[in-house]
C-alpha cells in the first residue's frame, strides 16, 4: 500500500486509519519536539500521494536545508519502505535500511504498518510523527521562522475554515475515494465509491471553472491536496483502480487546472511518474498479479499551455516562486514528461 496512514481491506469496506504517531514539531516545542534546522529528516516516497503533499509544501516554503529529505525506493517489501536507492542500501544520515527501524526505536509493537510521510529525529533515530494530515499544516504555520524569503502563505488564517471544509470533501471522496474504489471487494462497494469520486470531481470542476485556485486568489493547502491525486489519475487510478468513467485529460477544467499547478515551480518538479507507476502496479499484487507496468499514458500533455492565468490569481501571493531544485533532489529524466 501507499503511505499516509494504515489501511485495511478485505470483506468489509476499505478503511484508512488515523496516524498512530501524532506528536507535533512546533515553534514552542510543546510536544517535546521544537522546530530546529537540521534536527529532523523527512522520509518520503515519491510514489505516495500523502507523502507528496509534504514534498511540495517543503519545496514551496523553502525548507530544503532546514528539513533534509530521504527518498525511499518506490517498491516496498514485507520489511517496509526501504532505502535501497542510497549507496549500500542505507540512508546516509540515519544509517538504516528500512524506515521500520525508526518506528521500532520509537515504540515496539505499534499498531498497523509503516507509512510515509514520516519525520525522524536524527540525533535519536526515533520516529517523531507520521501524521500525514497534520505535517503540512505545521510546515506552513509552525516552521515560519525557517521559511525562505518570499515563501507563500499556504494556510492563511482568514481562509482556514474554507480550506478545511474543501479539503475534508476532497479527502473523503477524492484522495481516499480512489482507494475505496481500487480496493473494493464487491460490486456495490466499488460503484458507490466510484460514483462519489466522479460526483465530487464534477463539483470541483464547476468550482474551478471561473477561479484559478480552490480557495482564494493564491495557492493554498487545498490545491496541494487535490493536485497529488489528480497528477496520478490517468497514470494509475483510471486503469489500476478502475476509476474510469473518464480520464483527467477528458475534463477540460480539471486538466487545465492540474497542468497549471504542474507547471508551477514546486509542483511538477517534485513528481516522479516512474516511481508512481512502478509502485502501484508492482506492489499491489492483489490487483495486478502479473506486476506488469503499462507503457502509457503519454505524459507530454503535462507541458502544454493551460491558459489558466487568464482567470487571474497570483500563485504565490505577495511572495515569489521557489528557486531551482537542489541537485540531489532533481527528478531523473525517466520520471518526467
Amino acid at each position: 500500500m501507499s503511505g499516509g496512514g494504515n489501511t485495511a481491506y478485505g470483506r468489509t469496506s476499505f478503511q484508512r486509519s488515523k496516524a498512530h504517531f501524532t506528536d507535533r514539531i512546533t515553534a514552542d516545542g510543546r510536544d517535546g519536539w521544537p522546530v530546529e534546522a537540521g534536527r529532523y529528516r523527512l522520509v518520503v516516497s515519491r510514489a505516495c500521494p500523502w507523502a507528496s503533499r509534504a514534498v511540495i509544501s517543503r519545496r514551496l516554503l523553502g525548507l530544503e536545508d532546514a528539513l533534509p529529505m530521504a527518498i525511499t525506493d518506490p517498491i516496498q517489501d514485507d520489511r517496509s519502505w526501504r532505502f535501497s536507492l542510497d549507496p549500500g542500501g542505507r540512508d546516509p544520515v540515519l544509517g538504516i535500511r528500512f524506515l521500520s527501524e525508526a518506528y521500532d526505536k520509537r515504540e515496539s509493537d505499534y499498531p498497523g504498518g509503516v507509512s510515509v510521510p514520516a519525520i525522524v529525529d536524527v540525533p535519536s533515530g526515533r520516529l517523531v510523527t507520521n501524521d500525514y494530515q497534520r505535517i503540512t499544516l505545521d510546515l506552513a504555520t509552525e516552521w515560519t521562522a525557517l521559511h525562505r524569503e518570499g515563501a507563500p502563505d499556504l494556510y492563511p488564517p482568514a481562509l482556514r475554515d474554507e480550506i478545511d471544509a474543501v479539503t475534508a470533501d476532497v479527502y473523503e471522496d477524492v484522495n481516499n475515494g480512489v482507494y475505496r474504489a481500487g480496493f473494493a471487494t464487491g460490486q456495490e462497494e466499488y460503484e458507490g465509491a466510484c460514483t462519489r469520486l466522479f460526483r465530487r470531481l464534477e463539483l470541483l470542476s464547476e468550482r474551478l471553472a471561473d477561479r484559478r485556485y480552490l480557495v482564494g486568489e493564491t495557492i493554498t493547502e487545498a490545491d496541494i491536496r487535490l493536485f497529488t491525486t489528480l497528477v496520478r489519475f490517468d497514470a494509475v487510478y483510471h486503469g489500476h483502480f478502475k476509476c474510469n468513467r473518464w480520464k483527467l485529460t477528458e475534463n477540460q477544467v480539471l486538466w487545465a487546472y492540474a497542468r497549471d499547478l504542474y507547471q508551477t515551480p514546486g509542483f511538477g518538479d517534485t513528481v516522479n511518474f516512474d516511481h508512481i507507476k512502478r509502485h502501484y502496479y508492482q506492489v499491489h499484487s492483489g490487483i495486478n498479479p502479473t506486476g506488469i507496468v503499462p507503457l502509457g499514458p503519454d505524459l507530454s500533455g503535462w507541458l502544454t499551455p493551460h491558459r489558466r492565468e487568464e482567470l487571474g490569481g497570483r500563485p504565490f501571493g505577495d511572495g515569489t516562486p521557489p528557486g531551482p531544485v537542489p541537485g540531489p533532489e532533481v527528478v531523473p529524466e525517466r520520471g518526467r514528461p
